[in-house]
């Protein structure tokens, strides 16, 4: 079980829902690996309402249905665990925008 306090960090990579590796859905791709890495804590979060690069309005919406909704992926862990992290997870997200910054547990929880 891990039990973070204090600076951590946090990993936090955007994707498509169609987004895949080899046939299976990228987000499960790197919950999985994560898991296998032992990392802390990992979550996947469905965007309401997006646009990327190319300026293409991704949205859930009465008139407007889109499968094809923005995902974020969260890891938390320390910042050697993330950074070894770093390689494997560039080796099957291709274009996916990644951000690592440093934040703070306030209060520690024993579910991640």
């Amino acid at each position: 079980m891990h039990h973070l306090q204090g600076t951590v960090q946090r990993l936090s990579i955007y994707i498509s829902e169609k987004d895949q590796f080899k046939g299976e859905s990228l987000y499960e791709v790197i919950m999985e690996q994560a898991k296998d890495a032992d990392l802390a804590g990992v979550s996947v979060f469905r965007g309401l309402y997006s646009y990327g690069r190319d300026k293409k309005i991704h949205s859930v919406g009465i008139l407007r249905i889109s499968e094809d909704l923005p995902l974020l992926i969260q890891i938390i862990d320390t910042k050697e665990n993330i950074q070894s992290f770093i390689p494997k997870l560039e080796q099957f997200t291709g274009e996916a925008l990644i951000l690592q910054e440093d934040v703070t547990v306030v209060q520690p929880t024993s579910s991640y």
